[in-house]
């Protein structure tokens, strides 16, 4: 079989002709895991890229044939000193939480510093530090090199990220070369993870390691030699030897952007109500896909490597009856007597995924009134039903079938969050001054809100990492934010998800966010440690919908400020 000869990290790789894409060769051939496949090929999550002769390159859309004998470069084969700073910067400001999508956007950010540097006069000052520099006086204008903020957001639109929140990126991109990274011993480490599955819910690493994308990830650690499974094809599954061949087998067709709107699939129920809410289906849009491998007779790769996308990955039903990628993997390992991978495809996860499950409310200003909460799948609803009665027990709450993917009540407060905001609703708050509680104790007060920045006082007893804490308010900031704004799914009337493609989802990009600050109450550092983003993400829904003056939908279809102008 013929071949073609890439340059990858700077050693040559023999790649069969044949080989479709970019993507394929690199993780297929060159064993490259730090570049991720988060849709491909819809080259609209910016997980995969890496740079083609110096250029930034979105691999999963770039053929093979193109690139004979071209430089290609991995976050692996960048420059140990400058890969190292990213690193620094990285960890300084908490700018990577499950890392799937870091190494894509460091490559993407390098490119973007050398092609700033190439066009600066002198030395390259911050864009190229040899080690770490001394911090400028503020009173001193930047240097030349230095990346700014509109540069760096221009390069991020090329990305998603659904953790960070994107603003502890472009503070690790701005800052590069001037910030100091945390220095954590063992102790320090396992507080700063223990944080992180504090507010995560799952097990979390927090380091170097997950930078560099080496979180564990299913699809990073199967054995080379294990068969690929994935959904489609006759009798609901696909066995190949490699992903590309499994989807070609099958004839996977790219999914397409719809242009149906999303909108409410209830009704709010009929009565004269002060407070009108009906929220719409939602994609839960998290970057790594599902994905587990099994050995026969084993126990299989947790698809929650290093995070659990907020809940999002618990309750995915699959064909033929598996529960999910772990329980797929386990019985297609021990049907075929070898080892197996499962991977989800983009379009997979918005089928089979799990959503948030969309409700209508209509209540009266004493609280009284029907809160009817949409449920698709076996999943049971009974979690979402308390955590709204927690909030409003003076309402009716009841459960209407609808059809559509399965629901879950393990979405990120589900329930309790809508809740939150429907109290807000009837009290009439403002959104600077909109205060939540969570039930286990952590609080967020929004104290300023709008297009010159958000605001938001935080307690969560023992901080216990000031930076991990940071990090997931921030990004509770850009979710809630998105969610109320912007997020939609749009669901036929038979159920059927219509966007199949992960910029077909509203999520913010990182321009659209104005200045977000996080203080931390340090007068409850002696309490015990509590979560305090999911009172953050309650809080900021909350706010969203006041700015908008409690219009009765959601998605309110733009940004609050953005709507008045």
């Amino acid at each position: 079989m013929s071949s073609i000869t890439l340059v990858v990290d700077g050693r040559p790789i023999e790649v069969p002709e044949g080989t479709p894409t970019l993507l394929d060769a690199l993780r297929d051939v060159a064993g490259a895991t730090s570049v991720k496949d988060g849709c491909s090929p819809q080259g609209q999550c910016g997980c995969c890229t890496v740079l083609v002769d110096g250029a930034p390159r979105v691999a999963c859309v770039t053929p093979v044939r193109r690139l004979a004998g071209r430089e290609i470069t991995t976050y692996d084969g960048l420059d140990p000193d400058r890969r190292q700073a990213w690193t620094d910067a990285f960890l300084a400001t908490g700018a990577s939480q499950c890392g799937f999508c870091t190494p894509g956007i460091v490559c993407r950010l390098e490119g973007l510093a050398a092609k700033t540097a190439a066009r600066t006069p002198g030395p390259p000052s911050a864009t190229a530090p040899s080690g770490p520099t001394e911090q400028p006086d503020e009173a001193d204008p930047p240097p030349a090199a230095q990346l700014q903020a509109p540069a760096v957001h221009r390069a991020l639109a090329a990305h998603l990220c659904r953790c960070t929140g994107w603003q502890t990126i472009t503070e690790a991109a701005v800052g590069l070369g001037n910030l100091e990274p945390p220095r954590r011993d063992a102790e320090a480490t396992a507080r700063a993870s223990f944080r992180a599955v504090l507010e995560g819910g799952t097990a979390q690493a927090v380091g170097a390691d997950v930078v560099a994308g080496r979180a564990g990830f299913a699809a990073d650690t199967a054995p080379a030699d294990a068969a690929v499974v994935v959904p489609g094809g006759d009798g609901g599954w696909t066995v190949a030897d490699t992903l590309a061949q499994a989807r070609l087998d099958f004839g996977k067709v790219q999914g397409r952007r719809s242009t149906v709107s999303a909108e409410p699939p209830l009704a709010v129920p009929e009565g004269e109500w002060a407070v009108r809410l009906a929220t719409s289906w939602v994609e839960p849009a998290y970057l790594e896909t599902d994905a587990s491998w099994c050995e026969p007779g084993g126990e299989p790769a947790t698809p929650l490597a290093n995070g659990g996308a907020f809940g999002g990955k618990l309750d995915t039903r699959l064909p033929d009856g598996f529960e999910g990628a772990a329980d797929a993997a386990r019985r297609w390992a021990d049907r075929l007597g070898r080892p197996v991978r499962v991977v989800l495809s983009r379009e997979d996860v918005v089928r089979y995924g799990a959503k948030r499950p969309p409700i209508a409310a209509g209540l009266n200003a004493d609280g009284t009134g029907r809160v009817r909460v949409g449920w698709s799948g076996d999943a049971d609803p009974t979690p979402v039903i308390d955590r709204i009665a927690s909030v409003l027990p003076s309402a009716e709450v009841e459960v209407t079938p609808i059809p559509g993917p399965p629901t879950s009540p393990e979405l990120r407060d589900a329930g309790w969050a809508e809740a939150q905001a429907l109290a807000v609703a009837l009290a009439g708050t403002r959104p600077e001054a909109v205060e939540v509680t969570a039930p286990e104790g952590g609080r967020a007060l929004i104290t300023a809100f709008g297009p010159d920045g958000i605001d938001v006082s935080v307690s969560a007893g023992a901080v216990l990492d000031e930076v991990v804490l940071r990090s997931y308010c921030i990004g509770a900031v850009h979710a809630a934010l998105g969610w109320v704004a912007t997020e939609g799914l749009a669901v036929d009337d038979d159920g059927e998800p219509q966007d199949l493609t992960i910029r077909s989802f509203g999520i913010l990009r990182s321009a659209d966010l104005p200045p977000i600050s996080i203080t931390i109450d340090d007068d409850v550092a002696e309490d015990p440690a509590v979560p305090a983003s999911g009172a953050v993400f309650a809080a900021v829904a909350a706010a969203t919908w006041s700015a908008a003056g409690f219009t009765p939908a959601w998605p309110l279809g733009a940004l609050p400020w953005a709507a008045r102008r």
